[in-house]
């Protein structure tokens, strides 16, 4: 996986920008294997947000949305592949949007293990209120960091 990361950033051009979802293990795992994001219980804003060529990585705080465990872990990682965003019906009542993303084979890296070496959290007691929103851009050092933890 070395490999891969650095062909990443080779890949990373200056406009590209770089992002966080929030959501649960169990979510995420239907997502990468379908090949989409669906983000804050299925609005479009966020979606509409990110560009292609952009890059995602998800953090999981639960195993399961509901009653799920604690996890606080990056879970997935991918690219958006293009402009689409569009409706996905689940059931009769639920209609959320979705986007499409091409992940990379990666390993679940617990942000204990960053706390410190991330601009967004290192230093801060409650690092877990930047992640309240569901969606959030970070820096480009930031997601390197990462996805070089989640890339080995």
């Amino acid at each position: 996986m070395q490999n891969e990361l650095q062909q990443l950033e080779l890949q990373l051009p200056d406009q590209c920008r770089y992002w966080i979802g929030v959501v649960s293990a169990s979510h995420v795992a239907r997502g990468v294997e379908g090949g989409f994001a669906q983000l804050c219980h299925g609005k479009s804003a966020p979606l509409k947000r990110m560009r292609p060529g952009d890059w995602l990585i998800y953090y999981s705080p639960r195993t399961d949305m509901a009653n799920g465990q604690p996890l606080q872990a990056f879970t997935a990682i991918g690219q958006v592949v293009d402009e689409r965003v569009y409706e996905y019906r689940m059931s009769e009542t639920f209609v959320p949007f979705r986007r499409d993303i091409r992940y990379s084979p990666c390993k679940e890296v617990k942000i204990s293990t960053l706390l410190q070496e991330l601009s967004f959290t290192r230093g801060v007691t409650n690092w877990g209120y930047r992640f309240r929103f569901g969606h959030l851009e970070i820096d480009r050092e930031d997601f390197l960091t990462i996805a070089e933890a989640m890339l080995q």
